[in-house]
């Protein structure tokens, strides 16, 4: 009987035949992603629409698209729920159906039950410290959205507080925007 290899390389990591289940790459074993809910799911499709429209031209938004990182000096291949990278910082010759070879401008994680706002605030340092340069923590319950940077402290975002920034040009949009076009229901 074979052995089942508990550490992979990135190469075999990626090399994993597809499945039903997405999988992360965390210190060299592949870890079961959360399985969205349906709120989750709404929000991810809200976000995604409003980033689409926005980013037209310049770069590209995309639900579940592995990054191929370093974390902690070891190959970390996250599955962000959703990603935006420009143009500029995806390589042209970049063609081939594979992981992003490079950190995204943005990664979205929205929390799901079962994981917490700070489970997600490290996973979300741990992008900063691989070059992703902002990182959003999206909580339904809530219905905030909190910022990560590199430089400075998060912010959090409620209600009709306009995010803006200037890393993402005429991007403008607020939480109450997000979560009314997921339709989430109204708690009493």
């Amino acid at each position: 009987m074979q052995k089942l290899k508990t550490r992979l390389t990135l190469e075999e990591f990626l090399a994993m035949p597809l499945t039903d289940v997405t999988y992360e790459l965390v210190e060299g074993v592949a870890v079961p992603k959360m399985s969205p809910k349906r709120f989750h799911a709404r929000v991810t499709g809200a976000l995604y629409t409003l980033l689409d429209q926005w980013c037209q031209e310049k770069g590209e938004v995309n639900p579940e698209w592995a990054i191929a990182l370093q974390r902690h000096g070891q190959d970390w291949v996250p599955v962000p729920d959703l990603s935006y990278i420009s143009v500029q910082r995806l390589p042209s010759e970049v063609i081939e159906d594979e992981a992003c070879p490079v950190p995204p401008e943005l990664a979205i994680e929205i929390i799901s039950p079962g994981q917490t706002f700070g489970q997600l605030a490290e996973k979300a340092t741990d992008y900063l410290e691989a070059g992703v340069l902002r990182v959003w923590v999206v909580d339904p319950q809530a219905r905030s959205i909190t910022i990560f940077y590199p430089d400075a402290p998060p912010r959090t975002y409620t209600k009709a507080a306009l995010i803006t920034d200037s890393l993402f040009e005429g991007l403008e949009l607020t939480p109450e925007q997000v979560f009314g076009k997921a339709r989430l229901p109204h708690k009493g």
